[in-house]
C-alpha cells in the first residue's frame, strides 16, 4: 500500500513537473531581441512613440528592443505582419487610431482586427487642437459654427488625407452640429498646416504634438481642444464638449498589441513592463512636452477602448460616406 502511494505520488509530481515545464519557459522571456514593428514611416507620430519607448524596454529587459518601420496601406502591411507572427512575445505591434479606422474604411482586410491580435496596452493618446489662421475673423468656436450655418459649403477644412484622426475629428463635429464644411485632403499634415497658415484653408483639426509650435508662434489661433477637459499646455482654450457637444472626445493615440494567442504569463510581462516604462519621470515629461498624455492602461480597458473607438468611427465613416483616398 505504501508502494502503491509512493507510485501516485512520484505520477503526480512528474504530472505537475510536465505541467510547470511551459510556465517556466514563458517566465524566462525574453530570449532573443523583440521586435516593434511600426506600421507607417519613420518620423511619424507612432515611430516616435516607439524610438521612445523601445531604449527603456531594451534596459529593463535586458535585450534588445528593435523598432521596424513597415508603412503602407493606411498601416495594413505592418500589421498583417504581426497578425502572421509567432506568438510568442518576440514580435509586437505599435499601431495608431487606423486600427481602428480601417474595418470601416477598407473594403477587405488582411487580418481579422479582433481575432488575430492580443490588445495589450494603450500607450498615450494625444488630443487635437481646433485651429484656425492668425488671420481668421474666427475667435471661437461658435464664430465658425454659425458662419457655417449662414453659409452651408462655403467654409473648407483642410486635413492629412482621407480616415485619418483630423478627417474624422472635423466630421464628427460638423455631424454633431449639422454642419456642411468642404473636405481639402493633403497627403500629409505638414502640407495641410502650411497652407492653413497660409491661409489657403479656413480650419483645421490638427494633433496638438504638430500643431502647438504654429500656436505659441502666433501663427495659428486654437479655438478649442478635442479632449474632454481643457489641456493644461493651452488652459485657456475651451474644449469642443463645451461648445455644446457634450460626449464629443477625440484623440490621436498609440496602442501595443501582440499576435493572439500569446500566452497570459508573458502578454501581462509586457504590460507591466510597458507601464513601468511609461511611468517613469523621463517619458512623462517628454510626452507631456508635446501635449500627449502617457496612459499605459491593461489590456481589459484597452480591448473595451478599441471596441468603442470601432463603434463610433464605423457610424461617423457610413454618414459621411468616407472612402479611402
Amino acid at each position: 500500500m505504501l508502494a502503491s502511494r509512493r507510485k501516485h505520488l512520484i505520477k503526480a509530481a512528474s504530472l505537475g513537473l510536465g505541467l510547470g515545464v511551459p510556465a517556466l519557459a514563458h517566465a524566462a522571456w525574453p530570449e532573443r531581441p523583440i521586435r516593434i514593428v511600426v506600421p507607417y514611416a519613420a518620423g511619424g507620430a507612432a515611430d516616435n512613440t516607439a524610438r521612445l519607448l523601445a531604449p527603456a524596454l531594451s534596459e529593463r529587459l535586458k535585450t534588445p528592443v528593435v523598432v521596424d518601420n513597415k508603412p503602407g496601406a493606411s498601416g495594413t502591411i505592418g500589421a498583417a505582419t504581426i497578425a502572421k507572427a509567432p506568438a510568442d512575445g518576440h514580435h509586437l505591434l505599435l499601431d495608431a487610431s487606423f486600427f481602428t479606422v480601417n474595418p470601416a474604411l477598407l473594403a477587405s482586410l488582411p487580418y481579422d482586427p479582433v481575432k488575430d491580435f492580443a490588445p495589450l496596452s494603450q500607450l498615450m493618446q494625444v488630443p487635437l487642437l481646433l485651429v484656425v489662421p492668425a488671420s481668421s475673423p474666427f475667435a471661437s468656436p461658435q464664430d465658425l459654427i454659425q458662419a457655417a450655418r449662414k453659409a452651408p459649403g462655403r467654409l473648407n477644412y483642410a486635413s492629412a488625407g482621407n480616415g485619418g484622426a483630423q478627417h474624422l475629428a472635423a466630421e464628427l463635429f460638423k455631424q454633431g452640429f449639422k454642419l456642411f464644411i468642404t473636405h481639402l485632403p493633403y497627403r500629409g499634415g505638414a502640407p495641410a498646416l502650411a497652407d492653413l497658415v497660409a491661409g489657403q484653408s479656413d480650419l483645421m483639426f490638427s494633433a496638438m504634438s504638430a500643431c502647438l509650435p504654429l500656436v505659441r508662434a502666433g501663427k495659428l489661433r486654437a479655438l478649442a481642444v478635442t479632449s474632454a477637459e481643457r489641456s493644461p499646455l493651452l488652459p485657456q482654450v475651451p474644449t469642443i464638449a463645451a461648445s455644446g457637444l457634450p460626449a464629443y472626445a477625440v484623440h490621436e493615440w498609440n496602442g501595443l498589441w501582440a499576435p493572439a494567442g500569446l500566452p497570459a504569463v508573458i502578454a501581462e510581462r509586457v504590460t507591466s513592463e510597458v507601464r513601468t516604462v511609461l511611468a517613469s519621470s523621463e517619458i512623462q515629461r517628454r510626452m507631456r512636452e508635446t501635449g500627449a498624455m502617457p496612459l499605459g492602461t491593461n489590456s481589459t480597458v484597452f480591448k473595451e477602448f478599441i471596441r468603442a473607438e470601432m463603434s463610433q468611427w464605423a457610424s461617423v465613416i457610413s454618414k459621411a460616406g468616407i472612402k479611402p483616398d
